[in-house]
């Protein structure tokens, strides 16, 4: 335990130069306190909502609500009926980087999928002709398919391929790619989970080495002019500015987006932009984000017709 404790203060120092942020993100993670829930609307919204709610962020979606911290929203019929999806805030700023998006969307593909909630956030956010969830791990796929059915999610398909496969299949075809990479899971401990080895240094490299596979065989998806959007649930830089770095040195026809509404949470532990979000802003458990456009200029490619006739993928 004094291990890992000594680990989480060399993180906090790595991560913060000021020593009062030092000591109220490791309290963040230590004495972990319940955040507001917050919601999705996945359908209209009732013209009474049953839930109290916090003030909106600057930021915010109108499809999103954050509640007060006594609201039990899972519990509700409405959510039963698939009217909300309810996920952590961390997952809203995150996403929201595809807000920057202002050119029609065709086809969205979500690299790692389940449960949904950034699919979901993508379905509504930007509405496109097919969204493509896919889920490599194939017990998690049983969460994911019931999460769309039960929000009535039209026009996706849920599948099950490893990011290799994927990029020799369906090169250059996806407007948007969203990669939510698995990582240490270090926010866990901020919603008081359990992340065990979170912070070693050999757990968090070999993480780092797999998104770093995961997003370049996801580059090869992006269409000329398409977005590449990365995220992550850590916090330790070599998850998330320094895979944005090594991925920008290796694909240099891809470019930083900047995000107008998330400046004020730009990261001071890179130049390029991008984002973060930390427990102890008291918004949410933590997040890392940033938005890569595809300058190329050639005509995107159709998706494979003998592709989607695959036998294990589900059709919404």
């Amino acid at each position: 335990m004094e291990k890992v404790s000594n680990l989480l203060v060399k993180l906090s120092q790595k991560l913060f130069e000021d020593t009062e942020q030092q000591q109220q993100f490791i309290a963040a993670l230590t004495d972990a306190k319940p955040f507001n829930p917050c919601i999705l609307w996945c359908q209209p919204k009732p013209n009474q909502i049953p839930f109290q709610l916090e003030l909106p962020v600057r930021w915010q979606p109108e499809f999103v609500d954050r509640l007060s911290l006594s609201e039990k929203p899972g519990k509700h019929s409405l959510h039963d009926q698939g009217y909300f999806y309810c996920l952590d805030f961390s997952s809203v700023f995150a996403a929201s980087v595809l807000l920057a998006i202002d050119s029609p969307v065709s086809l969205v593909f979500d690299m790692c999928a389940a449960p949904g909630g950034k699919s979901l956030f993508a379905w509504v956010a930007l509405q496109p002709k097919l969204l493509m969830s896919n889920e490599v791990i194939g017990k998690r796929i049983g969460a994911l398919v019931s999460n769309f059915k039960r929000c009535q999610v039209k026009g996706a398909i849920v599948l099950s391929q490893d990011s290799s496969v994927l990029a020799t299949e369906l090169t250059q075809t996806a407007d948007v790619v969203l990669v939510d990479a698995p990582c240490t899971g270090q926010s866990l401990l901020a919603k008081g989970g359990k992340a065990p080895g979170c912070f070693h240094p050999v757990t968090i490299n070999k993480n780092a080495n797999r998104q770093k596979r995961i997003i370049a065989n996801s580059a090869q998806l992006v269409a000329p002019q398409g977005y590449l959007a990365y995220m992550t649930c850590a916090y330790s830089p070599e998850e998330n500015e320094q895979v944005s770095e090594w991925f920008l040195d290796r694909f240099p026809h891809f470019q930083p987006v900047t995000v107008p509404h998330l400046e004020k949470y730009r990261s001071h532990l890179t130049d390029l932009p991008c984002y973060r979000m930390f427990p102890h802003d008291r918004l949410g458990s933590g997040a890392f984000t940033v938005l890569f456009q595809n300058t190329d200029t050639a005509q995107p490619n159709p998706i494979p017709p003998d592709f989607l006739q695959h036998p294990k993928f589900i059709t919404f």
